[in-house]
């Protein structure tokens, strides 16, 4: 029979913020250890910088400019189909257990079941960051800045939730579903804000280890995109120097409270015997700035927010192999299709990662990220091919680095005479996946026609925005 698929993701789980990607401190050993056991893919990128598209692009298997969901109020309700509904056609058992961030569990979005489920707010979401034409004012409370430190969050006890649920469906319902194979998404929120760990791992990160984010110094100059919309989403504003470090070290202890979690799950399949025929596969949604450049949260195309970790280990996975081939979420997706043994990739262009960890690298391979959501004056897209990524905004001029040669991303190279030849394929490795300005402009209708249908921007700024979707059973503070 063909393997199971346990596929665990997590939420603005920066790329470099574990110890198989070279974090010099951060504790993730039983990541660690997964990616010793598998695949690590150090070129793996989200298919958009927050949270409600990049999921629905892991959905179905496509990109966002391809299904029109655009930003955190577009949410993912079942219009286009993906791998689930792929797996429940077949007859096999798909289920999920935590956070979705789709519409609503009522809408058919593939799962034969969901428990514990995570969507947006009242079906509606973050109708404030569709505002444009102009943005919306910069917020003026920090959430983000004010919520630190040791303790517990809704967050926190939310995915110990998630974890026994998980570990119970593998000890009780997991035998049940012996006659084909099953995919269960196992999807927790930390170390998604609030930057709340519980002590025990905020002890690991004393202050003296945390190094002040790269770019933080107020004459550090910001591409003029990225200026407008930190000054926008100000959150670093809020922060101190002793409560940035608060922050950091909390961040820290939740990837390591993920850790622990994802350690009981692990366990658990290995002495319910599981673990020979199932494929484990390791991922976020996107990353976090985590004060890189004054910014926080995500929503740009910078490594820090764009470049997800990405491990594979099991049935078909060859042992302790690095994969420098760029990969998305929507590989994810054909991934579990490959592996269940449907042969349906959703999208041209997608591969399973299993196939990809079994080949040479092939560094001609683009990568795909795009963003019209919250904070955005135009939309902006990432192409990642080579040892280049292009990023391409609206309007504005483009930025070009070599990761080779620059990995923190502090020479734009996009004026340099001398890469001319190399902005212009990267532009059009663009252009032959999408219109840019056309794009952009069926985004920004659409979240118009959105604005509008929730009273018009008036109605929507006086009812304010909520910084977080709170963890079912909590209420959504707007500020």
């Amino acid at each position: 029979m063909a393997p199971n698929v346990l596929f665990i993701m997590s939420d603005e789980h920066q790329q470099k913020a574990s110890g198989c990607y070279g974090h010099p401190f951060v504790k993730t050993p039983t990541i660690d250890a997964l990616a010793e056991s598998g695949a690590r893919f150090t070129n793996a990128y989200t298919n958009s910088p927050i949270c409600v598209p990049a999921r629905a692009s892991f959905a179905t298997g496509r990109d966002v400019h391809d299904i029109g969901y655009w930003d955190n109020a577009h949410a993912y309700e079942g219009r286009v189909e993906g791998w689930g509904h792929a797996m429940q056609k077949a007859g096999m058992h798909c289920l999920s257990i935590g956070k979705l961030h789709y519409r609503s569990e009522e809408d058919p979005t593939g799962f034969s079941e969901q428990i514990v489920p995570l969507h947006i707010v009242g079906g509606e979401g973050a109708v404030a960051g569709s505002i444009k034409n102009p943005l919306g004012p910069p917020i003026t409370k920090s959430k983000l800045a004010s919520e630190i430190g040791p303790g517990e969050s809704g967050y926190t006890r939310y995915d110990h939730t998630i974890m026994e649920n998980t570990c119970n469906w593998l000890r009780d319902e997991a035998p049940k579903h012996v006659d084909q194979p099953w995919a269960l998404f196992c999807s927790f929120v930390c170390p998604h804000f609030p930057l709340i760990a519980p002590q025990e791992f905020y002890d690991l990160y004393p202050h003296d280890l945390l190094e002040t984010p790269k770019g933080n110094a107020r004459d550090y100059q910001l591409h003029p995109w990225i200026e407008k919309f930190r000054q926008m989403q100000c959150h670093d504003d809020f922060f101190t120097e002793e409560t940035r470090k608060i922050a950091i070290a909390s961040y820290y202890a939740m990837c390591s409270y993920l850790d622990s979690n994802i350690r009981q799950v692990l366990d658990t399949l290995d002495a319910c015997g599981l673990r020979d025929n199932t494929l484990i596969v390791y991922t976020s949604d996107h990353g976090e700035n985590l004060g890189t450049r004054r910014m926080w949260g995500k929503s740009n195309m910078y490594e820090e927010a764009v470049a997800i970790p990405m491990i594979l280990s099991g049935p078909g996975v060859p042992a302790g192999k690095v994969v420098n081939t760029p990969v998305t979420l929507t590989d994810g997706a054909a991934t579990i299709l490959e592996t269940v043994g449907i042969d349906d990739v959703l999208a041209s262009g997608n591969r399973s990662l299993r196939d990809i960890a079994n080949e040479p690298d092939d560094m001609n391979r683009v990568a795909l990220s795009e963003y019209y959501a919250n904070g955005a004056d135009t939309a902006c897209y990432m192409i990642r091919k080579g040892k280049y990524k292009y990023i391409h905004y609206v309007n504005y001029d483009p930025e070009l680095f070599d990761q080779d040669a620059d990995p923190e991303e502090e020479c734009n190279l996009a004026a340099d005479p001398g890469h001319a030849s190399v902005l212009a394929d990267m532009l059009g490795e663009l252009k032959a996946r999408l219109d840019p300005d056309a794009v952009h402009a069926e985004a920004q209708a659409a979240q118009a026609a959105l604005v509008e249908a929730a009273g018009g921007r008036d109605a929507v700024l006086k009812k304010g925005v909520f910084q977080g979707t709170p963890a079912p059973g909590d209420k959504a503070e707007y500020v």
